[in-house]
C-alpha cells in the first residue's frame, strides 16, 4: 500500500491558512501556491538516491554526494495543476514538465483524457503527479492511470490537501503510488468540495469562476 505523507511543516500551515481565507486575492493565491509547492518538493524528493562522486575543491578533492538514477518530471492535472509547477521547479530546475488534461463524462461521470503531453523519456523519470486537491480521487487516479498505460511506474501524487475519500481512492486504485499532502482536511460535502478546503483552486489561481 501507497503511503500517505502529510508535510505539516510550520512554514507550509501558515501559508495554507493564508490560502484558505476567502480574502486572499488571485495574485497572493498564486504565490503562496508557489511557495508551499517548492517547500513540499524538499520533503518529496527526499528519499532520492545519491551516488558518490569526487570534486576538486579550491583545497583539495574530496568524495561528496549527488543525485543518482532517475531524473525527475512534474506532471501538473490542468489546470489547477499549473500553480504548483513553478514553485517545484525553482527548487529542481533541470526536471521535465508534462501535462494531463481532464474532464468528466457528464453521462458516465468518469474522467476522460482530452489532453497528454509526456517527456519522451518519461518512462524513466521519477515522475510527480501535482494537483492542489485531492477531492473524491477520481482525477489523479485517472491521471495515474493513463501515465500507467504509457509504460511510466515510478510515480508520486502531491497535492496540497486532501479528503479521506480521495486518499481512500487513489490508494485502493494505485497501492504503489505514495501521496504527498499539507493536509488531511475532515470530509468531502454534497457537491464534492473538500471542508474545510479553501474553495475551487483553479478558480482562485486563475480568477476565474
Amino acid at each position: 500500500m501507497g503511503t500517505l505523507h502529510i508535510i505539516d511543516h510550520p512554514l507550509i500551515l501558515h501559508k495554507l491558512t493564508l490560502m484558505r481565507d476567502k480574502k486572499t486575492g488571485s495574485k497572493d493565491f498564486r504565490e503562496l501556491l508557489k511557495e508551499i509547492s517548492m517547500l513540499m518538493a524538499y520533503e518529496v524528493t527526499r528519499d532520492l538516491p545519491l551516488e558518490d562522486v569526487v570534486v576538486e575543491t579550491p583545497i583539495c578533492k574530496t568524495t561528496q554526494k549527488m543525485l543518482a538514477g532517475r531524473k525527475i518530471g512534474v506532471v501538473p492535472i490542468l489546470r489547477a495543476g499549473l500553480g504548483m509547477v513553478d514553485g517545484i521547479l525553482s527548487l529542481i530546475p533541470a526536471a521535465r514538465i508534462g501535462h494531463i488534461g481532464l474532464y468528466r463524462d457528464p453521462q458516465t461521470l468518469e474522467p476522460v483524457e482530452y489532453y497528454c503531453k509526456l517527456p519522451t523519456d518519461a518512462k524513466d523519470r521519477e515522475l510527480i503527479v501535482v494537483d492542489p486537491m485531492l477531492a473524491t480521487g477520481g482525477s489523479s487516479s485517472a491521471a495515474i492511470d493513463f501515465l500507467k498505460q504509457r509504460d511510466c511506474t515510478h510515480i508520486r501524487l502531491m497535492c496540497l490537501i486532501a479528503a479521506p475519500e480521495g486518499v481512500e481512492r487513489v490508494q485502493k486504485d494505485h497501492p504503489d503510488v505514495n501521496i504527498y499532502v499539507a493536509s488531511l482536511d475532515e470530509r468531502l460535502n454534497e457537491h464534492c468540495y473538500i471542508v474545510p478546503g479553501l474553495g475551487d483552486a483553479g478558480d482562485r489561481l486563475f480568477g476565474t469562476k
